[in-house]
């Protein structure tokens, strides 16, 4: 009896010291993610070709900038003029952001007429490749450049697989994230059921679709409401600038901290405000 306690008591002291000495590669850990391939990401969700991370930053630079020398004249208060300059440069960042949602519900609302012109091509008697092809000529126009591509990929190559990832690189939406596996354990699984397969898939994005579309409308005065709540301190702020007498108080430091707690408070509620009412985002999955 006494030699089972003193096993069981070692194996129990041995199971609590490999956990503190077990080496640190054993927990996964999170990638961190640079800001510029983050900003890169971000314009190729949006579809924005031909702009670099550096060009958009120049161009948030640029008007934030312009926007502080043009209150700066009108006013003649420093800390006005930086506040309006740190709006306007994160301006055409909030441009992209905003570009990439009405990317994302603009391809949504056409990837049901997609796979359904793929049952049809299928059924038709036309292969995967081919029947994926002829949708950079008669699919929904937002998705043509991207299946054009893949057949210029597909007849140079002839790697399905490969050219399948550089599809999904190309569309980098959700829903074209799951409808590219879907095609392609389809493909690599085979059988007579493809045709029924897509019909469903065609079914389901629709009821998605229309069920997202009911939540963010329900959901919008939400949004729109913080908007409102924090443009408009900013908006009296901007007419004060015509009055010298008034906004001259911001140049003192009491003034300076008016803002600056002004503008971390504007900030952390419109954030608290959207993050509250916000739908959960689709992510992109198997990138």
């Amino acid at each position: 009896m006494g030699a089972a306690v003193g096993l069981t008591a070692g194996v129990g002291l041995l199971l609590i010291w490999r956990v503190f000495t077990a080496p640190a590669t054993a927990a996964p850990q999170r990638k961190r993610v640079a800001p510029g391939s983050r900003l890169r990401r971000l314009l190729h969700e949006a579809g924005v070709s031909g702009v670099s991370p550096v060009g958009l930053l120049t161009l948030a630079a640029i008007c934030g900038l312009v926007a502080g020398s043009v209150i700066y004249a009108i006013s003649r208060t420093p800390p006005v003029a930086v506040a309006f300059a740190l709006i306007a440069g994160y301006g055409p960042i909030a441009v992209v952001r905003g570009r990439v949602q009405s990317r994302r519900r603009e391809l949504a609302e056409v990837w049901p007429e997609a796979v359904d012109n793929l049952a049809s091509a299928i059924r038709a008697g036309l292969s995967l490749p081919e029947a994926l092809t002829q949708l950079g000529e008669r699919g929904p126009e937002p998705l043509r450049p991207a299946f054009a591509a893949f057949g210029r990929d597909y007849l140079a190559t002839g790697r399905f697989g490969d050219c399948l990832d550089r599809l999904k690189d190309d569309l980098a939406d959700p829903v074209g994230d799951r409808v590219v596996e879907a095609l392609r354990i389809a493909r690599y699984v085979g059988g007579g059921d493809l045709g029924r397969m897509l019909r469903a898939l065609s079914r389901f994005l629709r009821d998605d679709a229309r069920t997202r579309s009911e939540l963010e409308s329900r959901q919008a005065w939400v949004v729109n409401g913080a908007r409102l709540a924090v443009g408009a301190p900013w908006a009296v702020l901007l007419a004060l600038s015509l009055q010298h007498e008034v906004i001259g108080r911001y140049r003192s430091p009491a003034g300076v901290v008016v803002l600056a707690v002004g503008g971390a408070a504007c900030v952390v509620a419109y954030r608290l405000m959207v993050r509250l009412g916000r739908l959960p985002p689709e992510r992109r999955v198997l990138t």
